[in-house]
């Protein structure tokens, strides 16, 4: 079973009600769980440090982020970044100085995001860099619980800019669920997804093979969400809770 974090377990500091209990429930029940979030403004050590106060014990090797496959992707690539990132997670990226060629690497640079910046990473674009996104979504849940413009949008002017698709490292790439899914011992066909984004959660799930993604009501979720990309859901439900008994009816089934 693959959670989405923000939105689903929680919403900024405040768990989503009845998730922590959700998560306990599934824990004893033997269920193989990996922890998988598109924050690119959030550190990892920051993102477990979090869960453990709500209560929520997670191993290093649960959780997955696009800042982490991107390590990886420029570590197997022999690339150096040209980070246009949150402050925040720039950290995550040290010790890759080395590389033969650049990579630029976009995230939600938040308030970073400015025509300097990317006029600068569109320069570097230009002069033949590796484009990596760590995540194309497009909008987030704010804390003031409005939705704003989240990475998707810059990456498109970018990806408008130099006339070239990057290569993405989070949700919805294929590549990203079946990495959460490696050491499992799971196929893709008996995973589930559950989530907020019908588009990067749920289709991408989907598209990547999993048997079932389930969109929840709760964190970004919006009226009709469920109507608006291909694949549709398998099912609508309410929260986490309701998502974790609905995969038990049918396993009892």
């Amino acid at each position: 079973m693959l959670l989405d974090l923000a939105g689903v377990v929680y919403d900024g500091d405040t768990p989503i009600a009845g998730a922590v209990p959700a998560v306990e429930r599934l824990r004893k029940a033997g269920l193989p769980l990996r922890f998988v979030s598109n924050t690119t403004r959030s550190p990892r050590g920051a993102i477990i440090a979090q869960l453990a106060a709500m209560g929520i014990k997670v191993a290093d090797e649960e959780l997955l982020t696009p800042a982490r496959a991107a390590v990886e992707w420029l570590r197997r690539h022999g690339r150096r970044p040209h980070l246009l990132v949150h402050p925040n997670l720039e950290a995550e990226f040290s010790g890759l100085e080395d590389g033969s060629g650049r990579a630029v690497v976009v995230g939600d640079a938040g308030e970073g995001f400015d025509y300097a910046t990317l006029n600068q990473a569109f320069r570097k674009l230009a002069a033949g860099a590796d484009f990596l996104a760590l995540a194309t979504n497009r909008t987030f849940k704010d804390a003031d619980g409005q939705l704003s413009l989240d990475a998707g949008a810059f990456v498109a002017a970018l990806e408008f800019a130099c006339g070239r698709s990057p290569v993405v490292l989070g949700k919805p790439s294929p590549d990203f669920f079946l990495a959460a899914l490696a050491g499992l011992n799971c196929r893709a066909a008996d995973a589930v997804m559950v989530g907020d984004d019908a588009e990067s959660d749920v289709a991408g799930a989907l598209s990547a093979g999993l048997g079932a993604a389930l969109l929840v009501q709760t964190g970004k979720y919006r009226p009709g969400d469920e109507t608006r990309f291909d694949p549709p859901p398998t099912a609508v439900v309410d929260d986490l809770a309701a998502a974790t008994e609905w995969i038990f009816s049918r396993a009892a089934a």
